[in-house]
């Protein structure tokens, strides 16, 4: 039977997928739209299913705030290639996930996967994606964060993202960025000493006796040095501790003391590709 234009045209804006085979599924469809699409998904399943095994290392990583300033949320979907990440058209529908998930305040990714987009679930349209993208596609990683005031970074090219809650609401826009900056650029492992693991801190403390040892100084010395290089790693790896980006003579806490000096932060996120 004769497939018009206009009935491609209406299939690939409904699915996203390619004019020739959108062409094709409405022609074993015999012109039915509803079978098209299901033909498509199917496609889309095998091709997912081919590709299971394969690495998708790349891919856009995004973050926004609701309305209200008080849910972020921040977004990693993968593909193989640079040349996916960097297409418009997919950039576009991380976009569109993220959109919805704050739109919805969407806790986790069970609730993200299984909300509704266009008429199908997230995680419906990841394998939709890989079936016309040829590439395996996936929700690598989904956070976020809640507070009485909410702030998100999205680093050039789309690879890091992080956001940020602060304890209290106000005009703090500036501070939030720089925070959600500092979060992106420094990577810290968390928000002071006292939220740093148990098992993170006694790494830490079991590297620096070694390393001692190894330079010759004296086993009843080991604990006192490890424990001071314990407290170096606090002050460069911990959020609030850290050296502000902007001014390395303050540290981020005394930064955001000086915005308002009850001012700190409450919880953090930060997704990042791998390099």
């Amino acid at each position: 039977m004769k497939i018009t234009a206009k009935e491609v045209n209406e299939l690939r804006k409904a699915t996203g997928a390619g004019m020739m085979d959108c062409k094709k599924a409405l022609q074993e469809a015999e012109g039915d739209m509803q079978k098209a699409i299901d033909i498509l998904r199917k496609k889309g399943q095998k091709v997912a299913a081919k590709r299971a095994d394969r690495e998708a290392g790349e891919g856009v990583v995004l973050a926004k705030v609701s309305d209200d300033k008080k849910f972020a949320a921040a977004v990693m979907i993968n593909c193989e290639t640079d040349f996916v990440a960097k297409n418009q058209d997919f950039i576009d529908y991380v976009k569109s996930v993220l959109d919805l998930a704050v739109a919805n305040k969407a806790k986790n990714t069970d609730e993200l996967n299984a909300m509704e987009l266009d008429g199908r679930t997230v995680a419906d349209t990841i394998i939709e994606k890989t079936g016309v993208i040829g590439e395996k596609i996936q929700l690598g990683n989904y956070q976020v964060v809640e507070g009485e005031s909410v702030y998100a970074y999205i680093h050039n090219g789309n690879r890091i993202a992080s956001i940020v809650a602060f304890n209290k609401a106000g005009d703090f826009d500036e501070a939030g960025k720089d925070v959600a900056m500092q979060i992106a650029a420094m990577d810290p492992v968390a928000i002071s000493k006292d939220d740093v693991p148990e098992d993170v801190k006694q790494r830490e403390i079991e590297i620096g006796m070694e390393q001692a040892r190894q330079e010759g100084k004296p086993e009843a010395m080991l604990e006192k040095i490890a424990m001071g290089k314990l407290n170096k790693f606090f002050k460069e790896n911990t959020l609030l501790a850290q050296a502000f980006i902007k001014d390395s003579k303050q540290s981020v806490g005394d930064y955001l003391k000086s915005k308002d000096a009850d001012l700190t932060v409450t919880a953090f996120k930060r997704l990042a590709l791998a390099v």
